[in-house]
């Protein structure tokens, strides 16, 4: 293509691009710069304010962050305590009101209690009036605790409850009549409860061996009963519970053992305990009810003639065999010292010749079986004895010694009058012991 062709635009000739270049740097540097100069580090820029440092800003930074942390860290120790203190009340509040159950519980209950309701001192003198408190059989703790409150031994029912509940001695307080003094610590007066020397003698004593009528002496001794009271207990034996068997006669039907006296106690009270014991004894000992009063006739013999244990079943076979040899040597007599000292109103001893010669239902020398009634009060060991006797022929014993006890038993009277003789030795060397 040629330049005076019309579609084809004519190129700038190198002249007009270099005058060009040349207008366009003259323009730019004859414009002043609209650019800021950075500021150089710790320069101040233009218009006179300093500005921080980058270093200077991040310094401020940290600092802010540590107020901040430290704003913070004491808030949450703050809440920390608040939470802690709820804790510590919520706690407090909940042992204060279990502790409150549980006195409340303990006063109810008799453990704790205002200890001014006690006596603080040993006490002094002795109880007005008699001297003396009655305990009586079955009576609890808080029984006993009226009686001494009335005779102001201890100063409240309360106290002495306590005192007794903590002593585990204080079960084995007997029954009877104490000499107390006036004003005691109740854990004073448990323990002079339990001491037995300010126990007066109030027990009536049921010894094996003993006659009726020295359990009534000592009845009259120890509670004062007076004759004609014991006599009406002993002439209505229907109310006394005596069986009919015993036909009215209350020996050998006072079961042994100690029988305590209390105050309210009549002799028809103390009698019918008596009697009460002997019949569970039996019972207990399966003695049929229509051989109660025989087993107790054998078993009083028995006693009364031995008190040595091992010879007893031997003795009770001697009476089997004598009551069955009716047409032998003995004849059915017993012949039996201790029965016919009973019924000479003896009670120990050898009998004399009068004594055997006197005429009178327990003289098993004269009459034929069994006397007509016991003749004491015998031992569970001696009825056991005549429910099982010793098997054996003897008819005969003597006991040859009275200090050992020492006895011999013989199927003859041959036999038996040498045993005899060497009895009669033994009372020519112990001179008033026969």
């Amino acid at each position: 293509m040629t330049d005076s062709d019309p579609l084809r635009p004519p190129f700038p000739s190198r002249r007009d691009r270099h005058r060009h270049r040349q207008t366009s740097q003259e323009s730019r540097t004859s414009q002043p710069s609209q650019r800021v100069p950075r500021p150089s580090s710790g320069g101040t820029p233009a218009g006179g304010v300093e500005l921080p440092t980058r270093a200077q800003r991040r310094a401020q930074l940290s600092a802010e962050a540590r107020r901040n942390a430290a704003r913070q860290q004491r808030k949450r120790r703050t809440r920390r305590k608040i939470r802690t203190f709820i804790v510590i009340i919520a706690v407090l509040a909940v042992l204060g009101g279990a502790a409150y159950v549980a006195v409340s519980a303990l006063k109810s209950t008799g453990v704790v209690a205002d200890q001014s309701d006690d006596y603080p001192g040993p006490g002094s003198g002795s109880v007005a009036g008699t001297s003396r408190v009655t305990i009586n059989k079955g009576e609890i703790g808080s029984d006993i605790g009226v009686k001494l409150v009335e005779a102001d031994v201890v100063k409240s029912v309360a106290a002495f409850n306590r005192a007794f509940e903590a002593n585990k001695a204080a079960s084995g307080i007997k029954p009877g009549t104490y000499q107390l003094k006036k004003q005691m610590s109740a854990s004073g007066a448990v323990a002079a409860l339990l001491d037995e020397t300010n126990r007066t003698e109030n027990t009536v004593t049921v010894t094996p061996g003993s006659v009726l009528k020295q359990t009534l002496d000592k009845m009259r001794e120890v509670s004062g009963f007076s004759d004609e009271a014991i006599q009406e207990a002993i002439n209505n034996p229907e109310a006394l519970g005596l069986p009919a068997q015993a036909q009215g006669n209350l020996e050998g039907w006072l079961e042994p053992g100690s029988y305590e006296v209390s105050q309210d106690d009549t002799p028809a009270d103390l009698l019918s305990e008596m009697i009460q014991a002997r019949v569970d004894a039996l019972d207990q000992a399966g003695v049929p009810e229509d051989q109660r009063q025989t087993v107790l006739i054998k078993a009083s013999i028995v006693e009364r003639e031995m008190h040595l244990e091992k010879y007893m079943p031997m003795v009770a076979r001697v009476i089997e065999n004598r009551l069955k040899d009716t047409e032998g040597e003995t004849r059915g007599q017993l012949k039996m010292d201790s029965t016919v000292l009973y019924g000479v109103g003896k009670y120990g001893g050898v009998p004399t010749k009068d004594d055997l010669a006197n005429d009178n239902p327990y003289n098993t020398y004269l009459i034929k079986g069994l006397p007509p009634g016991p003749i004491a009060s015998p031992s569970s060991t001696a009825i056991n004895a005549v429910l099982n006797p010793e098997p054996g022929d003897w008819l005969y014993f003597v006991t040859i010694d009275l200090d050992t006890g020492e006895t011999l038993f013989a199927t003859t009277n041959e036999e038996q009058e040498k045993n005899k003789a060497k009895f009669d030795e033994y009372c020519e060397a112990n001179p008033g012991k026969c």
